[in-house]
């Protein structure tokens, strides 16, 4: 597909500064750009690459000021990163759509499929599955038993979802997602072997949450783990039984959460980040990268790391002091010897 200049900001409320008929037919990174795509800048980071970038359009902020000459045209907006987002979400409209169920793929009789669903090969629906319209399950998922998903979902190649977990609309799940395994519960007994506690619960998610690629969310002990509206889960999370997850709230790579913790709504949780069970997490909280909290937080907007993890400003102030310790500890032992040569 090709547009202009002129099309494009119209469709994202922008202005144009250059030739309003210049032409792209793809997208590109603002390094790699090169004649006949568009790019955006929303980092002041790649500010430099403005000027030598070979795309032929860059989406900018309305208060961009260039420092010297830019030859590539300008869309102006008034957010270039969700502008650019809005652009990828039009070039990925456009891509082919995938129709129809598969020969390949087994549905149970019991099942209510909903109008234009996608079922790919392999594809396994369970018995009182219900899928609403406009749903893609792609090759090789398997749906549990009384599962329901609602409209628009996009389940990718390889999910798994267990039986009885409720899917809300728009919701998109990457391939190795598990959802509604048992939780991890295990009763001590006399001798060397453990009981295990049977996992009756589901899971629930919300609508517009998306999923990560090999993320599990086991199901509930009793009751529901629960993935509010519109929380976003990156790739390669544990969330355990029993957790809650607030709405909007974003969680970065490798975090593990423990069973019956609840975490509040827009927060913020960075990467490899663990957290212990029975905790509560306020709402609007940051836990930066590598951090494991030991207790709940209960300060909205607090921001903390470390591990334990602490609050953000009461951290600095520990790193600070650390790296100085080989010089705290010189001036210690050289007190001690004069203490003793007093004595």
């Amino acid at each position: 597909m090709e547009f202009t200049a002129k099309q494009i900001a119209e469709s994202l409320n922008g202005t144009v500064e250059g030739n309003p008929e210049v032409t792209i037919t793809r997208l590109a990174k603002i390094e790699e750009g090169t004649e006949g795509s568009i790019t955006f800048l929303a980092n002041p980071h790649y500010t430099p690459y403005i000027y030598t970038t070979g795309a032929s359009i860059v989406v900018v902020n309305n208060d961009f000021v260039p420092s010297q000459l830019v030859s590539a045209t300008l869309v102006r907006v008034e957010n270039a990163y969700l502008a650019f987002a809005r652009l990828l979400e039009i070039y990925n409209s456009m891509k082919p759509r995938k129709e129809g169920i598969s020969p390949a793929a087994f549905v149970a009789k019991s099942a209510t499929i909903g109008e234009n669903v996608y079922l790919g090969e392999c594809v396994v629906i369970g018995e009182n599955v219900v899928i609403g319209k406009n749903s893609k399950i792609y090759p090789l998922t398997y749906i549990g038993d009384n599962v329901r998903i609602g409209e628009n979902a996009r389940i990718n190649a390889g999910v798994k979802i267990y039986e009885d977990c409720i899917i809300g609309n728009n919701c998109t799940f990457h391939s190795g997602v598990v959802i509604g395994a048992d939780g991890f519960g295990f009763a001590p007994q006399t001798g060397e072997l453990y009981k295990k506690i049977e996992q009756t619960g589901n899971v629930i998610i919300e609508d517009e949450v998306e999923i990560g690629a090999n993320t599990t969310i086991d199901r509930a002990t009793l009751g529901s783990t629960i993935i509010r509206r519109g929380a976003k889960l990156d790739n390669l999370i544990q969330i355990a039984h029993n957790v809650e997850i607030g709405e909007n709230t974003i969680i970065v790579s490798q975090v593990g959460i423990a069973g019956t913790t609840k975490i509040g709504r827009n927060c913020m949780i960075a990467g490899q980040v663990g957290i212990v069970g029975h905790l509560t997490i306020a709402d609007n909280v940051k836990i930066a990268a590598q951090s494991g909290v030991e207790h709940s937080i209960k300060e909205d907007g607090a921001v903390f790391f470390g591990s334990p993890a602490i609050e953000m400003s009461k951290a600095r102030r520990n790193i600070v002091h650390l790296r100085n310790i080989e010089s705290l500890v010189k001036r210690v032992n050289e007190l001690e010897k004069i203490l003793k040569k007093k004595d």
